[in-house]
């Protein structure tokens, strides 16, 4: 999706694989049935660019084991590596019913919706082997993800949240204020008031900002994450290839805004929501009679812009299709060249994103290299994962190519997803040399050993009969 706001060995091409590490794909992840009959089930068309079928659904209750699994992993493992890498001995997430942390969801077990009520959470380092202790001052129980310390008919919630605080007199209390990040900015003013007020002088001097705790817990993705990202990749693909086909289009009668609300609903009737509502739009000729109509007509370049969300992972991704003229067997060799253009900047791309690197060394990297091969260039990728514009480096954004101030300067780390989005423009001889933009997105992983795909990554245009 576009955002407007403020050592690599390269695989072009990448079926769903797994990355930086095992390719095993968990036993949960196989359990039948879909959520869908296999009749019912979406197929990707012969003639789509990337071929696959869908993976079968898990139904929600498969998605809860599978989902509470990744999380165990992450709250006993990356969550106490990254506090001790980031330097905090007690870290707290607070935060209020409908108006959660950025970082709450990324926390809690898979039926845990909301933040119930004033929601505060509690990670303590002890030290050595014994590990980071975690519990909630909250009226609610978590079962086995965090036991409560508050029983609310004998003490106000923030004066238990100061006792167990100074019980174990930790040097450095992390907090979620940020003036860069707003990942890293998830505690409000009032309630860091309250904190502030509970705390005392002496506590209160021990605040420090968790920014960068923050912003590192969304951006990590444990590795059977990774090894289940490419199917939820490869699921979007399959619909958009489904939405870009005779099945959805008729030229000269559908619109773009039809196969738009059609990809949501498809998203809907398999069980997925859409974090961003899927844009469609049209290039032609600018001498066309059909002008700016927004009816799909044969010899129109057609682009999506599509994002789906499944256990709470998203994906980000834009493909073009091709709608045949009347005796037309394949697109314009301009528009082909066009393609080959966009394509090879996506490879310079991934050749650019090495770990440690910051999302502004990347950009300056591929564009330097980009316009020394002729391409016209446009870079604006950005972190995925538990959100959409997720939480890490931004590399370029639409309106900002010679860097983003502030969140630019981050690096990137290993084992983080990210959605390659950028295009190339370039004049089409067919089209009366006309510039046209190839805007392309595809989600890759990022790994100490290199960038990959997370899906096939279309060398062609869907093509519309």
């Amino acid at each position: 999706m576009l955002r407007s706001f403020g050592r690599v060995v390269v695989l072009t091409i990448v079926t769903a694989v797994a990355v930086g590490g095992s390719s095993t794909v968990p036993s949960a992840v196989r359990l039948p049935p879909p959520v869908v009959s296999p009749s019912a089930a979406l197929r990707l068309l012969p003639d789509s660019a990337s071929g696959q079928a869908m993976p079968a659904i898990l139904t929600l209750r498969q998605q809860a084991e599978v989902y509470n699994g990744w999380l165990k992993v992450r709250l006993e493992q990356i969550v106490p590596r990254l506090m001790r890498e980031e330097g905090i001995d007690l870290w707290l997430v607070i935060c209020r019913e409908n108006n959660e942390d950025p970082v709450y969801s990324s926390l809690v077990p898979f039926n845990a919706l909301f933040a119930s009520r004033l929601q505060i959470l509690v990670f303590f380092d002890r030290g050595g082997e014994a590990g980071v202790e975690r519990f909630s001052v909250n009226f609610r129980q978590m079962g086995e993800w965090y036991r409560s310390v508050w029983d609310p008919s004998k003490m106000d919630q923030w004066a238990r949240l100061a006792e167990v605080v100074k019980e174990r007199n930790p040097k450095a209390i992390g907090i979620n204020e940020s003036e860069v990040d707003h990942y890293g900015d998830g505690l409000t003013a009032s309630l860091k008031a309250s904190l502030v007020k509970a705390l005392g002088p002496e506590y209160s001097k021990r605040l420090k900002s968790a920014e960068r705790l923050a912003v590192r817990l969304l951006e990590r993705r444990t590795q059977a994450e990774l090894d289940f990202y490419p199917q939820i990749v490869a699921i979007a693909h399959a619909i958009i290839a489904e939405g870009f086909s005779n099945r959805v289009i008729t030229p000269g009668a559908t619109t773009a805004d039809d196969v738009a609300w059609w990809m949501r609903e498809r998203s809907r009737q398999l069980g997925f929501t859409n974090w961003f509502h899927t844009s469609v739009s049209i290039q032609r000729p600018k001498d066309s009679t059909h002008e700016a109509s927004r009816v799909i007509q044969r010899g129109d370049l057609l682009h999506c812009d599509f994002g789906i969300t499944y256990l709470n992972l998203n994906t980000d991704t834009q493909q073009l299709a091709y709608v045949l003229k009347t005796g037309e067997t394949g697109a314009p060799k301009g528009l082909l060249d066009g393609l080959a253009q966009a394509n090879r900047l996506q490879d310079i791309h991934m050749e650019e994103m090495r770990v440690g690197r910051t999302g502004n060394q990347v950009l300056a990297a591929v564009l330097k290299r980009a316009k020394a091969e002729g391409i016209k260039p446009s870079v604006y990728s950005h972190p995925l994962g538990v959100h959409g514009h997720a939480a890490g480096a931004p590399v370029g954004m639409i309106d900002k190519q010679d860097g983003v101030p502030g969140d630019g300067d981050y690096p990137i780390f290993a084992d983080t997803v990210y959605s390659i989005e950028l295009n190339a423009r370039a004049p089409v001889p067919e089209w009366g040399s006309q510039e046209v933009t190839f805007a392309l997105e595809q989600d890759a992983v990022v790994t100490s050993g290199g960038a990959y795909f997370l899906d096939v990554r279309p060398t062609a245009f869907h093509i519309i009969k």
